[in-house]
């Protein structure tokens, strides 16, 4: 499983879920947010996204998996030292994150394959940003990081831990003689020997050499770490400025998609950072960047399950809006169609899309969560364990009647899967929504509770 948070620079920015055949992918792709551009290949795999709403800046793909079973992410911005930047300045007009996933996921069939692929188009044209970026297949998930203009390096994620990338540079030692664990632009050692970057008396340490680590950081992005290494090794006691914290580490338990996704809807809860709690103090509340936050637009989690025949494996969770108060939906990512409210996202407010739903209810709910309303959280809490539930059961009922849907059918088949499952949970999300108007009416200022009409 790879996921991430796709956040906007402002609290709204619509978002679509789409599979893209391959006749509607382009054979020329030029960028219309910073005029990158390149040929493609002629036999682009079919693949699902999430793409802006309005493309008028750019796609943004950001997520997604194709019917090779690949899955890519790459929502994650993250910045390179000044020293670095100096000496491989940034390319305005190379590849980034907007163009990552159209020109990589429809051509790539397996996550090495994409590492090679975006490694040469950063090697190539440059890049126009820092980012981190997610592969998986069924047997690899591979963690890519971009440094400077023209260098990169990516690394294969061990098969018994997990990583957690705030934005931030993330990778740390770099093992030149291990090839099955580590792949980098082929000058990466040369060019930072040449200029003298790594100041380490043994080892290169990737984050060390070419990361930030400002004061802003400590605020920003390792409380991030520290609160998901938290979650997922409890017994490990840690700083959340601390800078030295492992990229990779091996979990106390098994790691489940909902531990991901209360992960990636987190705001410190249980700690005195918890921006909607009551322990600490005003200033620890509003101390550090929450996960789960107002710019949150879409978290997905791409599970491609190694147990399950090929095309039935690949699942692409999405949840839209602010998650602390959403659930992820599976949808089976083989599939030639996404449902309507899911696919048409209009530029204006709207409950017949999924995305705009779920911003209105994250809209209605968020003063209830800072007032402590128990009525709100609770309606809030129990519409997520439905949609959890829900989730889960559509899995298990398909995974029970895949068996006998012939292979031909298959695609068409998950469409109607998505499509049911899709419709539940929205039902749901509108549910929600009516319960917090009824709420929200009781809590109007110009009201008065005796007296009659005039």
């Amino acid at each position: 499983m790879i996921a991430r948070n796709e956040d906007a620079g402002g609290g709204i920015n619509a978002k679509r879920f789409v599979a893209v055949m391959p006749e509607d992918q382009p054979r020329e792709y030029i960028s219309t947010f910073n005029k990158f551009q390149v040929k493609l290949p002629d036999n682009p795999l079919r693949y699902s996204a999430t793409p802006n709403a309005d493309v008028s800046d750019g796609v943004w793909g950001e997520s997604g998996i194709n019917t090779d079973n690949v899955a890519m992410s790459s929502t994650e911005t993250e910045f390179t030292n000044t020293t670095m930047l100096g000496l491989d300045p940034l390319v305005p007009d190379g590849i980034g994150e907007e163009a990552m996933l159209t020109v990589t996921l429809p051509y790539i069939h397996s996550a090495r394959e994409g590492v090679k692929r975006l490694g040469a188009f950063v090697t190539k044209y440059g890049t126009c940003e820092s980012n981190g970026i997610a592969f998986s297949d069924s047997d690899e998930v591979w963690y890519f990081e971009t440094v400077g203009g023209h260098h990169w390096a990516a690394e294969r994620i061990p098969d018994d831990s997990y990583a957690v990338a705030p934005n931030q540079t993330g990778i740390q030692e770099i093992d030149f003689n291990d090839p099955e664990h580590y792949m980098y632009s082929d000058d990466l050692k040369e060019f930072a020997e040449k200029n003298h970057l790594n100041k380490g008396r043994k080892g290169f340490n990737f984050r060390d050499i070419f990361g930030e680590d400002t004061q802003a950081d400590h605020y920003y992005n390792t409380p991030r770490v520290w609160y998901g290494q938290k979650m997922f090794n409890p017994e490990i006691e840690q700083d959340p400025e601390s800078r030295t914290m492992p990229f990779t580490r091996v979990a106390d338990h098994l790691i489940s998609v909902e531990d991901i996704a209360f992960f990636l809807s987190s705001h410190y809860q249980g700690t005195d950072f918890d921006p909607y709690g009551k322990t600490g103090t005003e200033e620890s509340r509003l101390r550090y960047r929450p996960i789960g936050m107002n710019r949150n637009q879409e978290m997905h989690i791409l599970q491609i399950r190694p147990g399950f025949p090929a095309e039935h494996a690949a699942i692409h969770w999405l949840a839209e809006g602010v998650n602390e108060f959403n659930a992820p939906v599976p949808f089976f990512a083989n599939c030639t169609d996404t449902p309507d409210n899911f696919k048409n996202t209009p530029l204006r407010t709207t409950t017949e899309s999924f995305y705009w739903l779920n911003k209105l209810v994250a809209m209605l709910a968020d003063p209830f969560f800072a007032e402590h309303d128990l009525e709100a959280m609770f309606a809030v809490s129990e519409s997520r364990k439905f949609g959890f539930a829900n989730g889960r059961a559509a899995v298990a009922t398909a995974d029970a009647e895949f068996k006998n849907i012939s292979a031909d059918k298959v695609t068409d088949w998950h469409n109607q899967v998505n499509e049911k499952i899709a419709n539940t949970i929205t039902e749901n999300v509108k549910d929600l929504l009516h319960q917090l108007v009824l709420m929200r009416a009781e809590k109007m200022v110009p009201t008065f509770e005796k007296g009659g009409e005039l």
